[in-house]
């Protein structure tokens, strides 16, 4: 019993693993970076130019800190 056992959680261990989705990383180009400044300065809320620019919100955060620009501080 205990080796059917761990035989099937090892196979749903597999199939968990072969499932779990990775992003690829993409460079960012120069009319990616031209996007983000006129957004920057239109003061847009990231999570729309997150869904614009098909990037995540924290991809969007990192570059802007990278190029000096601010980005969706608006309280």
């Amino acid at each position: 019993m205990a080796k059917k056992a761990k035989k099937a959680a090892k196979k749903v261990a597999k199939k968990t693993a072969k499932t779990v989705k990775t992003s690829a990383r993409r460079e960012w180009s120069s009319a990616d970076v031209r996007d983000l400044k006129t957004h920057s300065r239109q003061k847009t809320p990231v999570s729309k130019i997150a869904k614009a620019m098909n990037r995540t919100e924290g991809a969007l955060r990192q570059k802007a800190f990278g190029l000096g620009l601010s980005l969706g501080h608006r309280r």
